[in-house]
């Protein structure tokens, strides 16, 4: 990034969070140190307001895909372009061979990229099971995974709505999940971190919820 990217990310950055903070009393716990290397971060995802607090509460920047349109308002679009959101059209959000190969992309360039392993957003803010594409974004690029849960978001703007309602939100991060025992498995592996993942994201649940 340029000095002016890197002021203006800064300057996001720290918005939001100070927005978060204030108006949504946002309360954040970590579970382990962060790895001296790019990371793959995980979390529950049923509303747009969770790529907002993960982009603004993660040390790094966090780079993750939005639906084009989300950029249309120019103000808005330049905030959370700069925040690290990577616009691409609804056609090919909806490509697993399109998310595969910007996130694997992403990551070769040395970037922290955001994952919501679920494949969509969740209708009833239930957490639901979970797809293997992040399984395998990480087995193949090799990169650490670091989980997360946030509570709050549906209640906050839930699908559908415009506005974020003053609700308390949550986020909780858990132990760094190293890949390489996974890697060598291959469909084994892959359908074990994905057991993985699933577990450890219902296990921060009850972790965040003690934080609300």
């Amino acid at each position: 990034m340029t000095f002016f990217q890197k002021t203006f990310y800064f300057l996001v950055k720290w918005f939001f969070f100070i927005c978060l903070k204030v108006y949504n009393r946002l309360s954040i716990r970590w579970g382990t140190s962060l790895p001296d290397r790019n990371v793959i971060v995980i979390a529950n995802h049923c509303s747009n307001l969770d790529p907002v607090i993960m982009g603004a509460v993660f040390p790094g920047r966090v780079r993750f895909l939005a639906k084009s349109e989300l950029f249309e308002p120019f103000l808005f679009g330049s905030m959370v372009r700069a925040l690290g959101a990577v616009p691409v059209d609804k056609q090919d959000s909806q490509s697993a061979g399109t998310a595969l190969k910007a996130f694997l992309k992403l990551l070769k360039e040395g970037e922290n990229v955001l994952l919501f392993p679920e494949g969509g957003r969740s209708l009833d803010g239930k957490l639901k099971p979970l797809e293997g594409g992040a399984a395998l974004i990480a087995m193949k690029s090799g990169a650490p995974i670091v989980p997360a849960f946030v509570t709050g978001t549906f209640e906050a703007m839930p699908p559908g709505a415009k506005w974020v309602k003053p609700v308390h939100l949550a986020v909780v991060f858990g132990e760094t999940i190293e890949t390489g025992e996974y890697i060598s498995l291959g469909r084994e592996g892959r359908d074990k971190l994905v057991r993985k993942l699933q577990e450890t994201l219902e296990s921060l649940e009850p972790l965040a919820l003690e934080l609300k």
